[in-house]
């Protein structure tokens, strides 16, 4: 990731702590392993020691001038992540370390936000949220088609439409289907099926249609122009 965008790179290390006369150092290691990674480090003046945590502040890399450097990006082990155009969270100890941290995201080709230490936990839930429970509620989704002989592949054009939608009407327009409509009686026989063909998906389909009913409740999401014309409603 970084190599290709001209600075000079060495690595990756191991963790005892042995960075030569690296004058920025990296941490890409557990956030639970942060703090002894950092230590194992010798603290000298100039130098920048960083983690790319989402949820960790900068207290672990304590004593040192310390940044953190995180892609909103999913990262799948057997891909490459897209990173060009991707948001990141940057932080700094000091003012310098705040640029350094600025300059690296810029170089990678990612678009800095700062993150104050205070809303650490808070970014990197919406962040697990977006992309971790989308994963899920769509292996959800294809659990239930396949009982009905639906493979993934037919999903996939809807759930990309939505998210497309979502991205750029917001949430309450972009918001489709029966509890939208107001139509009970097919969400019961939803339910209905299930509760009879995969039950242990039963609370999250309640969870989620008690969150959807109440975003169909605002009154954006109730106006005529709510339903994107764009895509059939589900």
């Amino acid at each position: 990731m970084l190599r290709g965008t001209g600075l000079l790179v060495d690595g990756p290390l191991g963790r005892d702590g042995d960075v030569g006369d690296a004058d920025l150092v990296l941490l890409c290691v557990p956030d639970a392993e942060i703090a002894a990674a950092a230590a194992a480090v010798e603290p000298r003046p100039g130098r920048l020691v960083g983690h790319c945590s989402g949820a960790t502040t900068l207290a672990p890399l304590a004593p040192h001038e310390a940044f953190s450097l995180h892609p909103l990006m999913t990262v799948p082990a057997d891909g490459a992540a897209p990173f060009a155009g991707a948001a990141a969270a940057t932080a700094g100890s000091t003012a310098r370390a705040a640029r350094v941290a600025t300059a690296l995201a810029v170089r990678i080709g990612l678009a800095p936000v700062t993150v104050a230490d205070d809303d650490r936990a808070a970014y990197h839930a919406a962040a697990s949220i977006a992309s971790n429970f989308l994963v899920t509620l769509e292996a959800a989704a294809e659990r239930i088609a396949a009982t009905a002989g639906v493979e993934r592949a037919a999903l996939v054009p809807l759930v990309r439409a939505s998210l497309e939608n979502w991205a750029a009407l917001g949430p309450e327009r972009a918001l489709t289907g029966p509890l939208v409509r107001g139509d009970e009686e097919t969400v019961a026989r939803q339910r209905a099926a299930v509760e009879e063909r995969t039950p242990e998906l039963l609370e999250l389909f309640d969870a989620m249609a008690g969150a959807t009913r109440a975003l169909a409740a605002t009154p954006l999401a109730a106006s005529p122009a709510a339903t994107p014309p764009a895509e059939v409603a589900p």
